[in-house]
């Protein structure tokens, strides 16, 4: 850890729910060396929660999934934020009620203020952020956490009760607001690009595929989803030469079910791919519950390229939205005098 003159606070974790880890955007461009990207696996909230503090939009941020955290603001005032579907924050002062602070806001809070995250009733991933980031030090480029190999965030590991994550301090960001976009009217397939080995399937593979209601199923974590439904046949086994994986492949192993790749998984693999989801939809597939149902639609490699640029020019002027909000609540002594409870469920568009 780098805990240098520049830290004013730490973030005292009193519990950290299951899976709370330190998250950027990750470091691409070393799988020729077996090093997975990492990184959040909902980059938009990634980025919407640091514009809510002032920060660049792939500065560490600490990734919850399911629960948690559970802490103390302890040294200094903080400036924090957190953003995914429909979650807030709860926030206690010095000898005071708790506070609701809605989702898509940002809150300056004193030393020893408690932080605890509510979750949302929909998706699994959120993202606290906090002004000027973390006073940890970068592993092989990138502060996200690789747990399977020890690697970046906070010692290599998710957090634990009694961990201290220092923070760099802040550069006197204002709070902002923001109103969350509803969410969809109906739940929209993930898009794919059928491959790179859809021709080790068979046409009623491929078929089924695309017709199936899939349903993540309990062996779900940062690395993949296994998805429970009917056996996809391949036309001659499911070895192959071992070759490249990205974030959004899927793979059909032995037993015939997909298995939907994420941040940490591994950076090559031998069995055969039937598709790889488009990273417009990456987010998504971040917010993947146990239990929810996936539906898979086919696009070209064009319909893809075209989605990923809509999907940052969304963002984008999401982003410059937050950047522009100064208003609603201006303050945080009239943030924290109101009990504030948004009735948006979803950051999606």
């Amino acid at each position: 850890m780098d805990a240098g003159a520049g830290m004013t606070a730490v973030l005292a974790i009193r519990e950290p729910g299951p899976a709370t880890t330190v998250q950027d955007a990750g470091r691409p461009g070393l799988q020729r060396f077996g090093v997975p990207p990492s990184g959040a696996l909902d980059r938009e909230s990634l980025a919407l929660a640091n514009a809510l503090v002032g920060n660049p939009p792939d500065v560490a941020a600490l990734e919850a999934r399911y629960a948690g955290p559970d802490l103390t603001v302890e040294g200094g005032p903080a400036l924090i934020a957190l953003a995914g579907p429909a979650a807030g924050l709860r926030v206690t002062l010095p000898g005071e009620t708790p506070r609701e602070v809605p989702p898509a806001a940002s809150v300056r809070v004193p030393a020893g203020t408690r932080v605890t995250v509510r979750p949302g009733r929909e998706g699994c991933t959120w993202y606290l952020a906090v002004g000027g980031g973390f006073a940890l030090a970068p592993a092989l480029g990138a502060l996200a956490t690789y747990a399977r190999a020890g690697l970046g965030g906070f010692e290599g590991r998710p957090l634990r009760a009694g961990d201290r994550v220092p923070l760099r301090g802040d550069a006197g960001a204002p709070e902002r607001a923001v109103t969350p976009p509803p969410p969809p009217a109906s739940p929209h397939p993930i898009r794919v690009v059928l491959g790179p080995q859809q021709d080790a399937f068979t046409d009623a593979a491929l078929a089924l595929f695309l017709a199936t209601e899939w349903q993540v199923g309990q062996a779900a974590d940062r690395m993949g989803v296994r998805l429970e439904g009917p056996e996809l046949t391949h036309v001659r086994g499911h070895d192959i030469v071992s070759d490249g994986i990205f974030t959004g492949s899927i793979q059909v192993p032995g037993t015939r079910r997909p298995i939907l790749l994420l941040a940490d998984r591994q950076t090559t693999g031998g069995y055969p791919k039937i598709a790889t989801a488009i990273s417009a939809d990456l987010p998504r597939l971040g917010q993947a519950r146990v239990g929810d149902r996936i539906r898979f639609e086919a696009v070209t490699a064009a319909e893809a390229v075209q989605a990923a640029r809509r999907a940052a020019r969304s963002l984008e002027a999401r982003l410059a939205a937050v950047a522009a909000a100064r208003s609603g609540p201006p303050d945080a002594a009239r943030l924290l005098s109101e009990n504030l409870i948004s009735g948006v469920v979803s950051m999606h568009d």
